[in-house]
């Protein structure tokens, strides 16, 4: 091969090219929404842990989305402000190649859970006499752990086989974080394998738990509509709406980004889907399940009526 294959050090995140003035209006917009999504979901832990009530495998798997939205957010958005207000746009090639890597795999483990919780809905409503059979802590451990470890093992395929390309520039990615396709661009040899590779594990991950969850919701369509109670009509019908609702922003930005064709978006708009489905989906999941939850929004005044009380 008869190209230059040093590694590159670091890279320039050239991030929102806009005016100087509009920059810390972005830094704040940025920051609140980071705020409210670490207090939402942290909330959201926290009742789950502190409410007996909510000790069942809904709010188990709701724990585990929870963290992922945490984690997921803190993957990118940190560093993000910090190249706002330092005006310092670099990141080392090692933590590029980390922040891709969590990415990758928080995206695909917050995929994983939503159609776990599909499934945990799936039982409750279509089997509930089998429920507590079927969704025993032991399978619920086992699924969650399931939706972590593959998660993690399908990331490390794209790092592997983004670690046997020569990186010797050009250094700077055109995105605010090191997306996988942005790092693509910085390899000077063929990816079209690295390419293949992600848009069939795109298509895995995304296009198959989607088919799961809609066949799941339209057996559980059909069954709420030959239920008698409206009561117990209208409560199915609003545990199974917050749910659909997050499912609906999380594979709509994410099959808008990986599996639409590129052709479809510029790079702007490429950075605006990134940074609904990074920040904005994680900031929004707590506010739809606790505004539409009336078991959330119980343990929450169970929860102050008793720091109230001491």
């Amino acid at each position: 091969m008869g190209i230059n294959q040093t590694r590159i050090a670091e890279v320039i995140l050239l991030g929102f090219q806009v005016e100087p003035s509009l920059e810390m209006l972005l830094f704040g917009l940025f920051l609140l929404s980071y705020s409210l999504t670490l207090m939402g979901n942290g909330i959201i832990l926290g009742l789950i842990c502190l409410d007996a009530r909510l000790h069942i495998p809904m709010y188990f798997f709701l724990s585990h989305l929870a963290i992922v939205d945490m984690s997921y957010a803190s993957s990118t958005v940190p560093k993000m402000l910090t190249n706002i207000v330092m005006h310092q746009k670099s990141i080392s090639f090692a933590s590029c190649l980390l922040q891709t890597f969590l990415y990758l795999a928080l995206a695909v483990t917050e995929c994983m859970i939503l159609v776990v919780m599909s499934y945990d809905r799936f039982v409750a409503i279509c089997h509930p006499l089998k429920y507590s059979l079927i969704m025993s802590w032991r399978v619920c451990t086992i699924l969650a752990a399931t939706c972590w470890l593959f998660s993690f093992l399908l990331a490390s395929v794209h790092i592997t086989l983004i670690l046997r390309l020569p990186f010797c520039g050009p250094q700077k990615v055109n995105h605010f974080f090191c997306q996988i396709m942005s790092v693509f661009r910085l390899a000077c040899a063929d990816t079209r394998l690295n390419q293949v590779v992600l848009f069939a594990g795109s298509a895995m991950v995304l296009l198959g738990p989607l088919c799961l969850v809609l066949v799941s919701y339209t057996r559980i369509l059909v069954t709420i509509l030959s239920i008698h109670s409206g009561e117990g009509r209208r409560k199915a019908f609003s545990t199974c709406s917050s749910h659909l609702c997050v499912v609906g922003l999380f594979f709509g930005s994410a099959i808008a980004m990986y599996i639409a064709p590129r052709s479809n978006h510029s790079q702007e708009q490429r950075k605006i889907l990134s940074l609904f489905y990074s920040l904005f989906n994680p900031m929004l999941n707590p506010l739809i399940y606790s505004l539409r939850n009336t078991e959330v929004k119980g343990a929450l005044k169970r929860v102050l009526w008793k720091q109230r009380s001491l």
